[in-house]
């Protein structure tokens, strides 16, 4: 069966969700997302978690945090059994209330936190609970919009001071109610189910954590190892055939050689198989969209550009994939 892999360490900023079991309701009444945010503000404290941001809907919460301690999965495991025992006894019930496992996304730096606290606060709108996010009162959303009172656990100044406006509250209400076309964009750079960052933050993640044995049960682990063997690949195919592969990403302005080439190599690795355009995007810095337009002209290239042709043929004799 497959598991989640924790990646932890000092100073670590995360998006975290968790559901109900069966997706069934988590609170019930308000008494009940009272006591989780009392449990929530123990467990800040317990275990050194800085809190940015929250929202709690009827079946499932997100939450928006930094660890201090190398400790997500004991805080997480310590709120969620807290939380549910103290439940069960309001409720005179018994046994699970959690859907196993809690979803963690490592996220890269505060501007990515930035972007994410919009994508939370605006859960009740897009689930259809409210029609105003100042009417919902289970978010963090009125403390950063309204300065409303915060509680002590809550932690806005990281993202507020994003906001150099006289009004800081102002501005950050103002963008929220503008975000409503920019969600999907949050999500361009979320990588392997498990990370939201650029693709150096990626490579960073990869050599410090990826265990040298990898964990079949963890798909997450096996993923990232597979691109690092890819990219080892379309390095020799990259010498090869004369390409700059470095200098790509940087490139403000590429020639039609250099472009050529590249697209030999984006062409070559689409024709495998084995990679999605996605992945096929991540290692060229490029956009699916792209890589699908790169592909459909090189179809075109190969069948008249005879230097392109051998330096496909070349590529497919050297290295088997």
């Amino acid at each position: 069966m497959a598991r989640a892999w924790r990646i932890e360490y000092e100073g670590a900023y995360y998006h975290l969700l968790c559901r109900g079991n069966e997706r069934r309701d988590i609170f019930i009444t308000d008494d009940d997302q009272r006591l989780f945010l009392d449990t929530l503000g123990e467990c800040c404290e317990r275990f050194e978690l800085e809190l940015f941001a929250y929202v709690l809907m009827s079946n499932h919460y997100h939450l928006l945090i930094r660890t201090w301690r190398a400790n997500l999965s004991r805080a997480m495991h310590w709120l969620a059994g807290t939380y549910t025992r103290r439940f069960n006894n309001r409720h005179g019930r018994s046994g699970h209330l959690f859907q196993g496992r809690f979803k963690s996304i490592l996220v890269e730096n505060s501007d990515y936190v930035l972007q994410l606290s919009y994508y939370i606060h605006r859960n009740p709108l897009r689930a259809g609970v409210t029609e105003r996010l100042a009417d919902y009162l289970w978010s963090s959303y009125p403390v950063y919009a309204y300065g409303k009172k915060s509680p002590d656990w809550l932690s806005t100044r990281l993202i507020l001071n994003h906001f150099k406006a006289p009004n800081p509250h102002k501005a950050y209400r103002g963008k929220v109610q503008r975000y409503a076309k920019e969600e999907q964009r949050v999500w361009e750079d979320f990588r392997y189910g498990l990370i939201l960052g650029s693709q150096r933050f990626v490579d960073s993640i990869r050599d410090r954590f990826l265990p040298q044995k990898r964990i079949a049960q963890v798909p997450q682990q096996l993923r990232l190892a597979r691109d690092k063997e890819f990219e080892e690949i379309l390095e020799a195919g990259a010498r090869k055939i004369g390409c700059d592969l470095p200098r790509l990403p940087t490139a403000r302005r590429m020639s039609g050689a250099e472009k050529d080439k590249r697209d030999v190599l984006i062409y070559w690795l689409w024709k495998a198989g084995l990679l999605t355009n996605e992945q096929i995007g991540t290692l060229f810095r490029l956009t699916y969209s792209a890589v699908s337009h790169s592909v459909k002209q090189m179809q075109k290239k190969l069948r008249s550009d005879k230097e392109l042709s051998a330096k496909f043929r070349l590529l497919n004799s050297q290295f088997k994939l």
